[in-house]
């Protein structure tokens, strides 16, 4: 499998699940103002011209929720996602495209101040999804009780960037908590490290 990625993009999640999968994979580092970025080629496999973006053979994926479910399912031995028949499959799907449904929606609401009425907005409001998460994470420790999923990737993600580099959430103890626990997974740690000897070069 071959990621394009590059550091402080959305393309983390991918990068993270990965190094929690234990899969193979291959990394290209795609520069956001290089032409490749635009170019047919990359734009077949995302016609976006954003990473992350992911082939696998003559599978072409977009889209970092598509692509977290992709690599979970192809790693069932890793447990990062419920399977098929189990119940909590669904809450477990509701979660990895609640992230870019509503969270990351409700952050660009919120850093534009966008004002629009709770009814109009699929994510309601900023304060809606805040309350929405921090009781998703209550007891814990993940969205799924004791099994980190890619859910937990994408979600963790973004409580990251909305917690350390965009400021952007409320430090609530069930926030820095998570965040807490997230950051200590060995594979964070690695995706963390890659994205920063990327970024030294």
């Amino acid at each position: 499998m071959k990621l394009y990625w590059a550091p402080h993009t959305r393309a983390f999640r991918a990068l993270w699940l990965f190094e929690e999968a234990g899969l193979p994979y291959e990394r290209a580092l795609v520069p956001l103002d290089g032409p490749f970025i635009a170019s047919p080629e990359f734009r077949a496999i995302n016609p976006m011209m954003k990473v992350p973006a992911l082939e696998d053979g003559d599978a072409r994926i977009a889209e970092s929720g598509a692509i977290c479910l992709y690599i979970a399912d192809k790693a069932p031995e890793a447990r990062l996602a419920p399977a098929i028949s189990d119940p909590r499959r669904g809450r477990y799907l509701q979660w990895l495209f609640w992230d870019a449904a509503c969270m990351e929606a409700a952050f660009t609401q919120k850093l534009a101040g966008v004002n629009l009425p709770s009814r109009a907005a699929g994510w309601g409001s900023f304060e809606r999804v805040m309350d929405v998460l921090e009781a998703a994470l209550t007891p814990g420790p993940y969205l799924l009780g004791e099994q980190f999923t890619a859910a937990d990737v994408m979600v963790g993600s973004n409580v990251w960037y909305g917690l350390t580099l965009l400021k952007v959430i409320e430090p609530r103890p069930v926030f820095t908590d998570y965040m807490a626990r997230c950051e200590a997974r060995p594979a964070f740690q690695r995706a963390n490290a890659i994205e920063a000897e990327a970024l030294a070069a």
